[in-house]
């Protein structure tokens, strides 16, 4: 009896390995990326900020509030006011009462471009993008202060100039020099509001924190005056808060000066910043 035939079998040829199972030594290629890749710096995040602060809402409503209130109210003072009026004062004069509740606007603006993302949790996004966190707060103080000074210098020169049109007979003082020391006293305002919200981290606090440091100062002298042993300490902060150093700038005394109130806001101001910058490479997000 024969045997059962078996098929031959087919040898198949021999695979060649995956590149992952090649040998020990074999060179590859370089993987080079289509997207050009180039070191970041501070121009990149102050192009991040600038699209930030022009494409949400609350800066578009802060900054029209404020102007709304700078111009509208300076204008209306004006149409009182008469061309013997600016014998010894600048043409800008209408433009301070404006400006002393239009701060406020500018106070708030500057705690929000970094407390909101806080508040939204969009802080953590934008310190994944760039993990040197100097370079973003950097980048906001800049931007925020470009922006703020701009607006309150244009609202001030606009008052100004209409003012000096309306009451042409008169002989109003060089007013260049209160554009652009309101809209520096204004704009470091708000970037102080901008420090204290990065130190605070929270919307509510950190405007009720500078509210408070605006307005006690020029509400509590009028009690501290009362008492001999602390009239020296209410004359200084009658001196140094905030609407009597508008004041001061804008020449209601009949000399334009507001250089020491100025100049006290800028150092309180750096005082500020370096704390936000200490605190914020320290604390987690």
């Amino acid at each position: 009896m024969s045997t059962p035939q078996q098929p031959p079998t087919q040898q198949l040829p021999p695979q060649a390995a995956p590149d992952w199972q090649a040998s020990p030594g074999t060179s590859y290629p370089v993987y080079t990326s289509p997207i050009p890749v180039t070191r970041t710096h501070l121009g990149h995040a102050l192009a991040s900020e600038w699209t930030k602060i022009k494409s949400v809402r609350s800066t578009m409503w802060t900054l029209g509030v404020f102007l709304l209130l700078v111009i509208g109210i300076g204008l209306l003072v004006a149409v009182q006011t008469n061309d013997s009026d600016f014998g010894d004062v600048p043409y800008t004069i209408p433009a301070f009462f404006g400006l002393v509740l239009g701060q406020i606007c500018l106070i708030t603006l500057g705690v929000l471009v970094i407390s909101s993302e806080y508040g939204t949790g969009m802080i953590r996004t934008t310190f994944t993008a760039s993990p040197q966190r100097h370079r973003v707060l950097a980048a906001k103080l800049i931007i925020f202060f470009a922006v703020a000074f701009v607006v309150s210098a244009f609202a001030i020169g606009f008052v100004g100039l209409v003012t000096e049109a309306m009451h042409s007979g008169g002989e109003g003082r060089a007013w260049g020099g209160t554009v652009v020391m309101g809209a520096l006293y204004v704009s470091l305002l708000g970037v102080l509001a901008l420090a204290v919200g990065s130190m605070l981290r929270h919307s509510a606090g950190a405007i009720t924190a500078m509210l408070g440091l605006v307005l006690v100062p020029a509400i509590l002298p009028a009690f501290l005056l009362i008492s001999d042993s602390m009239r020296g300490i209410g004359e200084k902060m009658l001196d140094y808060n905030a609407p009597n150093a508008l004041a001061k700038i804008f020449g209601l005394d009949g000399e334009n000066g507001g250089g020491s109130q100025l100049g006290l806001l800028a150092g309180v101001t750096a005082a500020a910043i370096a704390g936000a910058f200490v605190l914020l490479d320290r604390r987690d997000v």
